[in-house]
């Protein structure tokens, strides 16, 4: 059914004129509109404006919606999560409060390794169970759009599994699933010691299945020490790259790795973490145009310093915001939450914690030209809030405000 939303006290609309994404000052350019409509025809926007500015006729089948002292604004996309997993790491937590460091818990033979001794055993009908309860509640807190990493099995056959399980997800789930291949997540037990043969097994073994069955978008690897340093990551990217897969990569995350220079010299789509990134690092990513995707929320559990925000969006590098959703480092998928993290902890704006959360965050999964703003020809993805002002969501944390959803133009009932 088509839509037409009317008398929408604050639409956001997080306008780009085309542009892929906003960097600088433009972060700060949320497009409001204040008494704003939308109209929606077969899933995607097909007008935009003032309610008083709209001179077609509604036809009788198309549903209405009054939206009234209520706020309009972009469905957000999470750039980057580890959706599909299997049990959970309250212990660690634990053991993290009590003091023990990250790096600590993993060579424990806790951390990243703990998931995969669960995944192993968890057939993929259980695997797709826990997610889709996961993209449920995401849905509910306003994210319309997401990203799916595998990275939990590392093995062939487990890799796969988690592969299917988030294919089988992307045609029975509502939500826009991308997935990412990270077989690259962190060297196995059977090849402790032995990080090249299981670089080899990855590129030689599952990245041609993996492409030969359609299962991926993306090749992500954890750049970083101890796991896969610059010369293994640029391998796997490469390979991957001439596959026919686009790149991201985690850079940067607990020290200084050379993952930034990496990631702008290959030109990835999104650099992540960078919470370590160096001054050479920012202005490579501000050349390169890649798309530096911070994830406070990780930083805030861990307890760690937080990427800098500012000085990369005032050196031009376009920052977007994801979870980073994992049963590790940051067992949350609220965006607004992460959107409140950057607003009071890493100097962003609520306007600049917007864009990175729909627009930017777009731009980092290649789809800004059909998600992430809510313009003439995108798909209609529109989440209502029932409150004063859009900045509110940050401003309010903990409380969900998101009230109505609309997906491909159609009113979901969650």
């Amino acid at each position: 059914m088509d839509l037409f939303i009317r008398n929408i006290s604050q639409l956001v609309t997080v306008a780009a004129a085309g542009q892929r994404v906003k960097t600088g000052l433009a972060m700060r350019d949320v497009g409001i509109i204040t008494d704003g409509a939308v109209e929606c025809k077969e899933g995607t926007i097909t007008w935009v404006g003032t309610t008083a500015e709209y001179s077609g006729e509604i036809p009788e089948d198309m549903s209405v919606i009054d939206a009234r002292g209520m706020v309009a604004l972009p469905g957000f996309i999470d750039s980057h999560t580890h959706t599909v997993f299997s049990g959970s790491r309250e212990n660690e937590f634990a053991l993290r409060s009590a003091g023990a460091a990250y790096q600590e818990i993993a060579d424990a033979g806790g951390g990243i390794l703990n998931t995969v001794k669960s995944v192993r055993t968890a057939s993929k009908r259980d695997l797709k169970r826990s997610a889709r309860h996961h993209l449920t509640e995401m849905m509910r807190h306003g994210t319309t759009t997401v990203e799916i990493k595998s990275g939990y099995g590392l093995t062939v056959d487990d890799e796969i599994k988690m592969l299917e399980a988030i294919a089988e997800l992307r045609e029975e789930e509502l939500t826009d699933i991308v997935p990412t291949f990270m077989a690259a997540h962190a060297v196995p037990p059977e090849f402790a010691g032995n990080a090249q043969a299981y670089v080899e097994l990855i590129v030689g073994t599952m990245l041609p299945y993996v492409v030969r069955k359609g299962l991926a978008r993306y090749c992500d690897v954890f750049c970083e020490h101890g796991y896969f340093d610059v010369g293994d990551s640029r391998v796997i990217l490469s390979a991957a790259r001439a596959a026919g897969l686009r790149l991201k990569i985690h850079a940067e995350e607990f020290s200084v790795s050379g993952g930034a220079e990496l990631a702008a010299d290959l030109k990835v789509t999104s650099a992540d973490h960078l919470e370590h990134v160096t001054e050479k690092g920012i202005e490579a990513l501000a050349n390169s145009g890649v798309v530096a995707t911070i994830l406070p929320g990780v930083s805030f559990v861990l307890h760690q310093q937080y990427a800098p925000a500012r000085q990369l969006i005032d050196s031009g590098v376009a920052v977007a915001l994801a979870t980073d959703f994992n049963p590790g480092s940051c067992m949350s998928f609220s965006m607004p939450l992460m959107m409140t993290i950057a607003c009071t902890q890493m100097r962003m704006t609520p306007e600049e914690a917007l864009v990175a959360s729909t627009l930017n965050a777009a731009a980092a999964l290649d789809l800004s030209a059909t998600h992430g703003s809510l313009e003439v020809g995108k798909k209609a993805d529109i989440l209502l809030a029932d409150i004063p002002d859009f900045r509110f969501l940050a401003y309010h944390f903990g409380v969900n405000h998101v009230g109505s959803i609309v997906k491909n133009g159609t009113l979901l009932e969650l």
